[in-house]
Formats: structure tokens, sequence, C-alpha cells
């Protein structure tokens, strides 16, 4: 899918941010026996996510919960900003943003529902799945062809990159 995104915004992203329920997963919450909640990462989207971090770009997780589950998997792909348990995503993203010294126009975010929107609406590059809600696709401008957790965070990366190497 193509994005009509600059090669030179590309270029300039700096920062990269992705919710994780509905956009590293498919959104549904599984819960064990035990009471213990289970989210599901595909793995195509780590290796771009990788590869994402290693073209330069610092890869930063922006979410409303807070489980052992996303820290593991920022740590497998190390990704060492993890901001959990916060609803105000754009505050969030505000904040790490210029702890980093990255403004708004060098940062990207990917998020799916209504407490993404702020977020979107702040970075330069807004991304959201193809099955994000109506708001969330509205307020980012670029629509994925997958859906979160099936391959869409891959395609941003993919596109990310191409569009870096893109004169």
């Amino acid at each position: 899918m193509g994005f009509s995104i600059s090669s030179a915004d590309a270029r300039a992203l700096r920062l990269m941010a992705f919710d994780v329920d509905g956009v590293m997963t498919d959104g549904r919450l599984h819960y064990g026996p035990d009471g213990e909640t289970l989210k599901v990462f595909h793995v195509h989207d780590g290796h771009g996510l990788k590869k994402l971090a290693a073209s330069g770009v610092t890869l930063a997780i922006i979410t409303g919960r807070d489980t052992p589950m996303v820290a593991r998997r920022a740590r497998e792909l190390g990704i060492e900003h993890v901001i959990q348990g916060r609803e105000d995503k754009a505050e969030a993203l505000a904040a790490l943003a210029a702890s980093l010294g990255v403004s708004a126009e060098e940062t990207g975010y990917v998020g799916d529902d209504e407490p993404d929107v702020g977020a979107l609406r702040w970075a330069r590059i807004a991304f959201a799945p193809a099955n994000a809600q109506a708001c969330a696709r509205e307020a980012a401008g670029h629509i994925t062809g997958a859906r979160g957790g099936e391959g869409a965070v891959r395609e941003i990366c993919d596109a990310l990159l191409t569009l870096r190497e893109t004169p």
C-alpha cells in the first residue's frame, strides 16, 4: 500500500511511537485460566521494527494498559522507551519527544482508537491500521492495508524505510 508521505518527511523522522492493542496486536484480550491477560504479537511486525530502529529511528511504545507482556516484547525488540498506563497519549508523546530533543515534525505515531487521536494529530506522520476506529483513521491520514496485529506495523516500517532511501 502506498502512502502520500514525502521522502523528505520520512528521512526527517527521528521518533516513531506505537500504540499496542489494535496496532501491534489485533486488539483482542485473551484471559488465561488464572486470570492472566495474553497478547499475540506478529513476528513480521517485530522484524520491521528492528529494521526501522537500525535505520536510526528511535522507537517507542505508548499504551493505556500496563502489562508485563508489553515490557517483555519491547525488551525483545530493543525498544527502550515504553510508556504504559497512560490515557493521554498526546501528552506522553510530546513529553517523550521533548526529552529526546525531537520536534513534532520529526515524530510519527500509530494508533487505532479514540485515546490515540491527540497523538495522531500531534505527530507529523500518523498512521492507523485498516481496522482502526473511524476517529483514528480520520486523524491519521495514512491508513494501512493490513489490520492491527496482522502486519500493519510491518507495512508502515517497510514504507518508511523505502521512503528514507528514496532521493
